[in-house]
Formats: structure tokens, C-alpha cells, sequence
């Protein structure tokens, strides 16, 4: 007798340079993503800490670091501080519409911009098309691309501002890869808004979370998460919720904190998205 679904293969990659914390190596399990169950084995993958690059789920399998912590944000109890406030209300006005997971030249320069801004000489900003177009279309489960217009002008479609790769689970929104624009006299607050925008849009409709990715205290570019609450992180005892005055002390300690280079590693973008978009890099 056959089973009808199979039980997926799992993979580890070759230790390679930690693209968060010096001096550390990182390993990663992964496997495959496709067939009919593609969305029922993310969704199952996306609540033990796995996140997703094109048809690969993934997540850390350090031997001896823990510091990668899978966090989301619990949006029907989320509360805004005045900052995120500010954020939303600058930004209100922005057309926000969810796409087919295809790529655009428009977006394609914008993400060119965004990473020659935020992660210059990182392995991202090799990227070119097609490897943006492999990102985005390579998705063997419920994905969008949502869009973040400037107001339209004589009916035609406003500038684009910014964008997020994301996927529908069945307990939330995953957020895979966002980026937005960064030019000189830029809207301020654009990701701190794309990110408010799922939280609200997940809560309106019922669902429970937001799926940030991984966690890294003491890694600059990963602090921006623990600002949003109420916080779950991902431990051996299943998720559990920050307390109030762990995520106060942990928001202080980011606030203070010298600011590093914004590219650490020229290995990985943001979350351990590969350099080039290629799934095969984690063979």
C-alpha cells in the first residue's frame, strides 16, 4: 500500500559563514516545497520556525548557536506605539493592492535601489532579473506580491513605493521579503508601514499572526522586529509570548545600540534569502 502523502526528505547544507553574528558558521535543514500538498506542508513547516525561499522551506540548524529565534507578531492583539502611529498615519494614503506573484521592471528597480541603499556589497544586490523573477514566481504555494502605490493621478497607476513577497498560511501572513523606497527625500516609515499594514489587514480578517522570520539579538538589522507587540518567539516549549518588560528592555537595548555596517554578510539578504534568488544554493 502506498501512503498518500509522502513524508518530505530533509537536507543539510555545508557550514558556511554566519551572515549575523561574527565569527560563527551557520548550517541550514531544508526541503522541498511541491505537489498538491505544497500549502499544507508550509503551513505545518511555517509553525516549527521554517521559512520559505522559493520552492525550499528552511530554517537554522546550527550546532552550537541557538540565536536565529522564529518570531510573529499576534496581530489581533497588536498595539501601536505613537511611533508606529505616526508611521501609519504619514502613509495612509498609499494604494495598497495584492498581486500575482509576478515580477515587474518596476519592481525590479525598485529593489535594485532599495538594496544599493540599505545592503550595498551584499549578495542580494548581484541580483539580476531573472533571479528577481525566479524570487517571485518560483512558488508552489499561496503567494502575493503586495504593492504600495502613491496616490493615482489622472487614473493612472502612482509610483510605486514599495513591495512585499508574501505567503497566505493558514494561521497568517508570512512575510518573506519586503523592500521599499529609500531615495533621498523618500516617505519616512514606508517599512515600518508595509509591516503595520499586514498586522492590520491579518487581523481584519481573522487570521492570528504575522510570521517575521528569525530573530537575532544583537544583530542591527534584525531589532526592528521586537518592536512590535505582542511578540511570540519560537522555542523548544513551542511559542511563547515576550514579556512586557523583556521586550521593553530588548526595544531600549536596540534604540541605544551603535548602529553597524547595514550589510554584515555578502552571503545572504535579509532572513537567509539566498544571494542570487537560486534555490539550488542550498544543495
Amino acid at each position: 500500500m502506498t501512503a498518500p502523502v509522502s513524508f518530505p526528505r530533509f537536507f543539510v547544507t555545508s557550514p558556511a559563514p554566519c551572515p549575523y553574528l561574527p565569527d560563527k558558521t551557520e548550517r541550514k535543514v531544508f526541503t522541498e516545497l511541491k505537489g498538491a500538498n505544497a500549502d499544507q506542508l508550509n503551513d505545518a513547516l511555517g509553525r516549527i520556525g521554517f521559512r520559505r525561499s522559493q520552492t525550499v522551506a528552511y530554517r537554522p540548524s546550527c550546532a552550537d548557536c541557538q540565536a536565529c529565534v522564529s518570531v510573529r507578531v499576534v496581530a489581533s492583539e497588536f498595539t501601536p506605539s505613537s511611533s508606529q502611529k505616526r508611521a501609519f498615519r504619514k502613509n495612509s494614503d498609499l494604494e495598497v493592492n495584492e498581486c500575482r506573484p509576478w515580477a515587474t521592471v518596476e519592481q525590479f528597480e525598485l529593489l535594485q535601489k532599495y538594496l544599493a541603499s540599505r545592503h550595498p556589497g551584499g549578495g542580494m544586490a548581484a541580483m539580476d532579473e531573472i533571479d528577481y523573477a525566479d524570487m517571485v514566481e518560483h512558488t508552489p504555494v499561496s503567494s502575493v506580491v503586495v504593492e504600495y502605490r502613491e496616490p493615482a493621478v489622472n487614473g493612472k497607476p502612482g509610483r510605486l513605493v514599495g513591495a512585499c513577497l508574501m505567503d497566505r498560511q493558514g494561521d497568517g501572513f508570512s512575510m518573506i521579503y519586503s523592500f521599499y523606497d529609500t531615495e533621498p527625500g523618500a516617505r519616512t516609515g514606508l517599512g515600518n508601514f508595509i509591516i503595520l499594514d499586514h498586522i492590520f489587514r491579518a487581523a481584519k480578517q481573522g487570521l492570528p499572526y504575522v510570521y517575521l522570520g528569525y530573530w537575532v539579538e544583537g544583530a542591527d538589522r534584525m531589532q526592528y522586529k521586537i518592536r512590535y507587540r505582542p511578540l511570540e518567539r519560537l522555542s523548544p516549549d513551542g511559542w511563547t509570548r515576550f514579556s512586557g518588560n523583556e521586550q521593553s528592555r530588548l526595544i531600549a537595548d536596540s534604540a541605544n545600540a551603535p548602529r553597524s555596517s547595514s550589510c554584515s554578510a555578502a552571503s545572504s539578504g535579509k532572513d537567509g534569502i539566498t544571494a542570487s534568488g537560486d534555490s539550488r544554493s542550498f544543495g
